[in-house]
């Protein structure tokens, strides 16, 4: 991808870094990741349909002639997981630990396909994703560095906070990129539904802080790319927050 900026940007991918891009999918305006190394290609979240994950597996084919090797979910929410399975070729699939478990619970599955048709999700396509899903194989418990092939990525569960099981994603560079899921949102306030841990989440956006440093670009799991100075006001807004709860 560092050599198909312009490809990148018409096929609705956005540029980053060498080798690093991003696409915001129309629906809920989700953002998914792409990191390329030698004959490897980790995707960040998979959307929240089989044909979302589908079409994501086919256009960074065309942009990088690799299929996915690796995929990195930030969080168990459904418009974050539930095209994986679409990927096909048995990608490894890292999330933080525990998450496999909650995705694994015929209770959370129902109330994922469930989430997912009350956001607008058609039912068929919604109980067809959910009885694909993917359930991550390769837990992340603390740091984890990968190695895509002369490129190296670092994991983190940053979280708790918008969930229980948040999950970063560092390429370091020049700039580095931080993937932050919904730890970090653009498009509007930050989401905290019932699996929030609202009392921890500022202490979360820290460790996203000391991960990519100032100089970072933080890539949130909805809206526009922001800096440093974006994530640190919206961890003094959350922290605030929660003082008043």
């Amino acid at each position: 991808m560092g050599n198909h900026q312009e490809s990148a940007e018409r096929d609705g991918w956005e540029h980053l870094a060498p080798g690093v891009a991003r696409r915001r999918l129309p629906f809920l305006d989700v953002t998914v990741g792409a990191v390329a190394g030698a004959g490897r290609l980790l995707v960040v979240d998979s959307g929240s349909t089989l044909g979302e994950g589908a079409a994501i597996a086919a256009g960074l084919r065309d942009l990088t002639g690799l299929r996915v090797t690796d995929v990195v979910l930030t969080h168990g929410h459904f418009d974050h997981v539930l095209g994986t399975a679409a990927f096909g070729g048995s990608p490894r699939v890292y999330a933080a630990a525990g998450l496999a478990e909650l995705l694994a619970r015929e209770h959370d599955r129902d109330a994922l396909r469930a989430d997912a048709v009350r956001h607008g999700v058609d039912p068929a396509g919604a109980a067809r994703a959910v009885a694909a899903l993917a359930v991550p194989d390769e837990p992340v418990d603390g740091r984890r560095e990968l190695d895509l092939g002369g490129r190296a990525v670092t994991l983190l569960t940053a979280g708790p906070g918008h969930t229980g099981h948040d999950l970063a994603v560092l390429v370091p560079g020049s700039p580095p990129v931080v993937f932050c899921g919904d730890l970090v949102e653009e498009s509007g306030d930050p989401q905290a539904g019932p699996d929030a841990v609202p009392a921890a989440w500022p202490a979360a956006l820290d460790r996203l802080l000391a991960l990519g440093g100032e100089r970072a670009r933080y890539v949130p799991g909805h809206g526009a790319v922001v800096d440093a100075g974006f994530v640190r006001a919206q961890r003094d807004a959350l922290a605030a927050r929660a003082a008043r709860a």
